[in-house]
């Protein structure tokens, strides 16, 4: 694809006369910035490498869980206080993601990106050295490279919607989105390989920040910064406007109802994900305990083969969950304009009792209880391309890194930054009026995890909303998308 405008020759789009350019006089219209374009190659490398540091963006998320164990037994911590490790990241992540937004609707993205992931390449590197004694450090170091994801979180998604239209925007988004999972899954596979390797599981976040070097390295060189709106070709007019206040960007948004129902839904996905991604592999290590097919870990390094078989399950269903879901929404919304919002909700409202027999059948049967969990990862994973498709056809151009940061803060806050932690609080109460056998241990932790697939049925309800506004909302961002935003509600 190539985005490219060109600029009016003259008034009004008129040629200047034989005398050369026009004379300006008070009723000619403001000079126009000069015409962007890009070649179709070079939307295409920059889409590449912004993938490639989005699946580092999630190895940081989830490389902890890989060595979850491991870092419980060298930092004596326990299950409520491991899920405040998660917490803590998330809540850094949150507060720092709306100002990420405005600066990312307002100044260089390039340079805001760059800024992020050298911030969490380097909080994640210096926390391999923390002693045993001061974990609080390990804590705060853990918030900060979250951080610094939340600068690409928030910002990365408006750069491919600005270098890339319609069919060609969902397939690149779901391409850009499959490294979710992906690199979620690569974390706990890098986190337990490289610590069953070594004996030390401090390594694996050693390796990180080389990898994020080159990712640093491509990003200068290789991503542009196109104007905002460039794919819908709206970039002079919308360079060419006054910005509007954050705080009017935000009243448009929170009257923008698909808008608010879509992200609501993130938010149901956002806290089962979070508490999955956290505890599964620790829930599935002590499944096998409970079966007589491990012993129980008393010392690290542990058993680090859930960590891989979660992981492996992780990138496998969500290429073919995010491909899936991509391809569906974009034949299925030709003949249905409300498809992307409806192929959430069905894809959430599947998972929901996938999740349930997946923790039920745990304590008797692994395998059916793997391929619950198996689906229900597949089914997740459907939507991550689609949400992002939904956010960028109903906001209009200039405040959509405003709209993915309010997302992502309330879908961290009400979701994953609090889920690991409940999970583990939940399992210590229980834990705490029973005996302390292994098995109760296991039980409290699957105990515990029941109320995600209520939740996630609650997100399928929540795209069931989101469809019955996305056609009007839709219809205002087309029509905003070159003047001021109007309201929603208007």
């Amino acid at each position: 694809m190539s985005v490219e405008f060109r600029q009016p020759e003259g008034l009004h789009g008129q040629s200047p006369g034989p005398g050369g350019p026009s004379r300006a006089t008070d009723t000619d219209p403001p000079s126009l910035p000069a015409p962007w374009s890009l070649p179709r190659w070079r939307a295409y490398v920059a889409a590449a490498v912004l993938c490639y540091i989005n699946l580092l963006n999630y190895m940081n998320w989830f490389i902890i869980a890989g060595v979850l164990l491991d870092v419980q037994k060298f930092f004596h911590i326990s299950d409520s206080n491991a899920g405040l490790l998660q917490t803590v990241f998330i809540s850094f992540l949150l507060l720092s993601a709306p100002v990420f937004g405005y600066l990312g609707d307002r100044h260089s993205r390039k340079a805001t990106l760059s800024f992020g992931i050298l911030l969490w390449s380097g909080a994640g590197l210096s926390s391999s050295f923390i002693s045993p004694r001061y974990s609080w450090l390990f804590f705060l170091s853990r918030g900060l490279v979250g951080t610094g994801t939340a600068s690409y979180s928030t910002i990365a998604p408006t750069v491919l919607g600005d270098l890339f239209v319609r069919d060609q925007r969902t397939r690149v988004l779901a391409i850009f989105y499959i490294f979710i999972p992906v690199g979620s899954g690569l974390g706990y596979v890098l986190g337990s390989a490289v610590a069953e390797l070594t004996g030390n599981w401090r390594w694996a976040l050693r390796i990180m920040p080389c990898l994020e070097a080159v990712a640093l390295i491509l990003l200068i060189m290789l991503v542009p910064d196109p104007p905002r709106g460039a794919a819908e070709k709206q970039g002079v007019a919308t360079t060419g406007d006054p910005r509007s206040s954050w705080c009017e960007d935000v009243r448009y948004l929170w009257r923008n109802w698909s808008f608010v129902w879509s992200t609501l839904g993130v938010t149901a996905m956002a806290f089962v994900t979070g508490a999955l991604g956290f505890w599964a592999p620790k829930f599935l290590f002590e499944a096998r305990v409970v079966h007589g097919l491990l012993l129980p870990c008393f010392r690290e390094p542990c058993n680090s083969q859930d960590s891989l078989i979660f992981g492996a399950l992780t990138v496998v269903t969500g290429i073919i969950g995010v491909i899936l879901g991509a391809e569906t929404s974009r034949r299925y919304k030709k003949v249905n304009p409300q498809a992307e919002p409806l192929i959430c909700a069905a894809s959430l409202l599947a998972a929901a009792p996938c999740l349930y027999l997946a923790l039920i059948l745990a304590p008797t049967t692994l395998l059916a209880s793997y391929v619950f969990l198996a689906l229900g990862e597949l089914l997740l994973s459907c939507n991550w391309a689609v949400v992002a498709d939904i956010l960028l056809s109903v906001v209009v151009p200039r405040c959509r890194g405003t709209a993915e940061a309010l997302q992502i803060t309330v879908g961290h806050i009400l979701g994953d930054a609090g889920s690991p932690y409940l999970m583990g609080l939940i399992s210590s109460a229980l834990q705490a009026g029973r005996p302390d056998t292994y098995l109760q241990r296991f039980l409290s932790l699957q105990q515990s995890f029941l109320c995600c697939a209520f939740v996630i049925a609650l997100g399928g309800g929540c795209f069931l909303l989101t469809a019955l506004y996305l056609e009007r909302d839709q219809a205002q961002a087309q029509k905003s998308g070159t003047g001021k935003i109007a309201d929603p509600g208007e």
